[in-house]
This record gives C-alpha cells, structure tokens and sequence, in this order.
C-alpha cells in the first residue's frame, strides 16, 4: 500500500511541471509526512476542460459515506478491482487525476525490527502516482478527495512491500486524464527500465509519527546488513 509520502514542492513549481493552471489558492504547503486525511495537491481536468491543480482530502468518500473520517480507510485503490469497485468505479471512468510527490515511505521488517524506506527518484525528479478523486457533499458543504491507484511491486521492491503506487512516466499524464472509453487500458505498470531510477532509501524511524515533519525525515541512515539500500539496483 502507499500509506505515508512527501510532496515538497510549490504550488507554482507543481503548476510549471504539471502545466496545470495554479488553483490552490496559496493553501499548498511543504509535507514530508503525508497521511490520510491530509490536503494534497493534484491536478486534474475541471469541468471547462482546463488542467488545475488543486488540493483534495487523501482519501476517497464515496456519495454514502456519513462522515469524513471513512475516508481514512479509503486512500489506496487497487488497480485490479478499480473498475469495478463499487466505490471507485465512477472516479476511474470520469475523474482521475495526477497525485505529485517526492516519494513514498514503506516499512519492512527488517532484524527483527520495522525499517521505514523513502522511495524516490535518485535525480531528485517528481514522482506522480495514478489518482482517482471525488467531491462529497457533507453538513460544511462540497469537499474534493481523492485516492492513491497501488499495483504490485516489481524487482527488489519487493523487499520492502508486496504493494506500490501506480506511477505514471510523464508520457501517460495527459492520457491518463484525458477521456476514454477504454480506461482499464491506462493500468499498466511503468516499465522496468523507467522504475531502475528509483532509490531505495533506508530513513529514520521519526517518519512513523504522523505529528513529526521536517526534512530530515527523507534523510539517509545507515542500513542494517542484508537490507535494501540506496546502493542496491532495483533491477
């Protein structure tokens, strides 16, 4: 799953690499502990046709959900179900959007004990995982959310998850958010020579608390024998 990952860059900076039009309205901000709940930048097509970013709530509220907290349980939508999932499905046909990060966190067990990982590109690139949003109508009115596409892990990402976000190479962002009747022809996974630019980055165990933040959190530390690193190839 993609549970935890950092989006650092600006909104004008997102804009400019995205060519989105620039609609956060200066809300977006510096985050290198994402959770669930939190504001996130994507960008998506409004209802003129124009490419925006804007900020959506991680985690998808189908039309029934009560409150907003369901969305907590509701960041990651498989790729082999999204289709047909009751709750996904219509996102996926008509609002998918790009989700922009510097890279995500998992954790592995690793002597014993849990070793939280950042993911991300080695040549400090953006990342930009699949996305699907919503707008939920609640008691405050309106309220965009969104949720993260995961797909099986490939070579040694294996090793830290069974699971990674959907990641889209800068060639599949207009396709995947321009209207089609084929959507499920939009899952494929990126290709391994694409993916081998990807550091494995063992972190600090700070990252686990939601409250901490700072860029120190993405920093490297020592990795323990026989653990992915940054120094092993992904393929």
């Amino acid at each position: 799953m993609c549970g935890r990952y950092a989006t650092t860059r600006s909104s004008g900076e997102l804009s400019a690499l995205l060519e989105a039009y620039d609609d956060t309205g200066g809300r977006s901000t510096a985050d290198h502990n994402v959770a669930p709940t939190k504001d996130v930048p994507v960008a998506r097509v409004d209802s003129t046709g124009r490419r925006v970013l804007d900020l959506a709530r991680w985690g998808l509220l189908p039309p029934w959900a009560k409150s907003p907290s369901a969305g907590a349980r509701m960041i990651n939508a498989r790729a082999e179900t999204v289709a047909t999932s009751r709750a996904y499905a219509r996102p996926f046909a008509r609002h998918r959007c790009l989700v922009p990060a510097d890279g995500w966190y998992e954790w592995a067990r690793v002597e014993g004990r849990k070793q939280p990982y950042f993911l991300t590109p080695a040549d400090g690139s953006v990342l930009v995982f699949a996305g699907i949003w919503s707008v939920w109508t609640g008691a405050d009115g309106p309220l965009a959310t969104c949720s993260v596409l995961t797909t099986a892990a490939v070579g040694e990402l294996t090793e830290v998850h069974e699971r990674m976000p959907l990641l889209l190479p800068p060639e599949r962002w207009t396709p995947w958010l321009a209207p089609t009747e084929d959507p499920a022809g939009l899952l494929a996974p990126p290709s391994p020579d694409w993916l081998a630019g990807l550091e494995i980055r063992p972190v600090g165990p700070a990252v686990g608390n939601v409250r901490n933040n700072g860029p120190e959190l993405t920093a490297r530390v020592p990795a323990s024998p026989g653990a992915p690193s940054a120094e092993t190839p992904l393929f």
